[in-house]
């Protein structure tokens, strides 16, 4: 068995760039910053800032072209894909990039955008939660009842 998952939160390094395929499909690419911080041997804050590739396709990758810019915190999750490439210099090399298949929009509805901007969240498809049920209260003389969920319709 073998898993390749991804989940990455970050900010966008530049605006996404749409395009379409000859099928009409969309395709959204743009670049995401992770980082990390860490205190250093002597007490200094250190801090690594990881580039990524990302690409969403079809329908994800249109909602990201209209809503996200440079600057937007996003939560991404999907796959990491390489590929090989010879470059101008003759060495072949290897790239990475991740295909995007859930992206949640993080932070305010100003976040990455100028104050021009208007911006309108796209309806979410998750339901809010259920609210949970209080199981009743037992008593001591009430029998405890192991199945009580049977009847209820949902």
């Amino acid at each position: 068995m073998s898993v390749n998952k991804v989940i990455l939160v970050g900010r966008l390094g530049r605006d996404p760039e749409t395009r379409y395929m000859p099928n009409g499909d969309a395709i959204t690419n743009f670049s995401l910053a992770t980082d990390e911080q860490w205190r250093d041997r002597n007490g200094e804050r250190q801090t690594r800032t990881e580039w990524h590739n990302v690409s969403l396709y079809g329908k994800l990758g249109e909602i990201a072209n209209q809503y996200l810019r440079k600057g937007s915190q996003v939560f991404i999750e999907g796959k990491i894909q390489s590929r090989k490439y010879t470059g101008k210099d003759g060495i072949e090399r290897t790239a990475y990039n991740i295909i995007g298949n859930e992206m949640r929009m993080l932070g305010d509805r100003n976040d990455g955008f100028d104050s021009g901007n208007n911006y309108a969240a796209p309806p979410t498809s998750n339901p809010p939660p259920a609210p949970r049920r209080q199981p009743p209260q037992q008593t001591p003389t009430t029998p405890q009842i192991d199945d009580i969920d049977d009847d209820i319709p949902f």
